[in-house]
């Protein structure tokens, strides 16, 4: 029985050391996910392409755009593109984020994030003609200020939009969208969208790869979206150097499936539990992201930003970084 016993631990203490070894976390302090890593200095503008519309840094956006502004009398615009998008007294377009909530209500925009979306007060707001007055409300904000709420949804606008009809905000980061009278995703009518296609498409891989007529093979996820590797990052042992504002540019690339991959490497295509608590897909121990930046597939708006971003290829190496 003692012999059995001493057999059965060492073959687990094998396999523990085959994981940690294939991503570097041989390292005392290293756990076998990679749980203690990633805790050097929040990153920085320089390098990490964090800056561009989430930071304080908000490019050709006004002075004191940030400052909230009073919402006064809404109107709607009736937008071919958007449907119908509701807007504040002066027409500027206002915003909702997939990130609050509206049952309660609760904004969480908040510091660097209110800077670029800043909020909408509810202060002389009144309803759109033919919209119900009880749509309209306000939420206490963590800073003690009020937030014009529709529906429960509290309002924004975006600093990067600098006059009437201006809705530059559309889709950035997949979370911040125009807002309908009613509150809800500004939508065309169904009769103004575009017909659907007559055979659905086949369901793609979560992760796969393209040919780019400019980078050569790239690894994409199941929207299509280029996905890249950050070169502050580490394989060995496994850390991540994007945290915090650079996250909001950069979004990891959620957990696959091994079976849900088509031309990825297999070895070290391992899930990265990161400090602050998301899950986070690697390529040969790579840390995966998406880019902000980039509003469709075959974009990569990504690639080269800092000189520390650069498309992954299917192999998990940087695509067109320098040696």
């Amino acid at each position: 029985m003692k012999t059995w016993r001493s057999a059965s631990l060492v073959a687990t203490a094998a396999a523990m050391l085959a994981l940690t070894t294939a991503c570097g976390q041989e390292k005392g302090d290293q756990s076998p996910n990679g749980q203690n890593v990633g805790n050097q200095a929040p990153a920085k503008s320089d390098g990490y392409g964090a800056g561009d519309g989430y930071g304080a840094d908000t490019g050709d956006a006004k002075e004191g755009a940030g400052k909230a502004k009073a919402a006064g009398q809404l109107a709607v615009w009736d937008s071919k593109k958007l449907g119908k998008v509701v807007t504040d007294s002066e027409g500027r377009t206002l915003y909702r984020f997939d990130k609050d909530t509206a049952q309660p209500p609760k904004s969480n925009c908040d510091g660097a994030c209110a800077t670029t979306w800043p909020v909408a007060s509810p202060e002389g707001a009144a309803p759109p003609p033919g919209v119900d007055k009880s749509l309209l409300g306000e939420v206490t904000r963590s800073d003690g200020s009020k937030q014009l709420t529709i529906d429960g949804w509290p309002m924004y606008r975006y600093a990067k939009d600098t006059k009437a009809g201006d809705a530059k905000g559309q889709g950035v980061g997949g979370t911040w969208y125009a807002a309908a009278p009613d509150g809800k995703k500004a939508a065309p009518a169904a009769d103004e969208a575009e017909p659907p296609a007559e055979t659905a498409p086949v369901d793609p891989a979560g992760l796969s790869t393209r040919k780019d007529p400019e980078l050569g093979e790239i690894v994409v996820d199941k929207n299509g979206m280029t996905v890249y590797r950050f070169t502050k990052d580490s394989a060995w042992p496994m850390k991540s150097a994007c945290t915090g504002a650079c996250l909001e540019k950069w979004p990891v690339v959620p957990p696959v499936e091994k079976n849900d991959t088509k031309g990825i490497l297999k070895k070290g295509f391992v899930v990265f539990d990161r400090p602050d608590g998301q899950r986070q897909q690697t390529i040969d121990c790579w840390p995966m992201y998406t880019f902000a930046g980039d509003k469709k597939p075959g974009d990569t708006n990504g690639q080269g930003v800092g000189g520390t971003w650069y498309a992954a290829g299917p192999d998990g190496k940087p695509v067109g970084a320098p040696k």
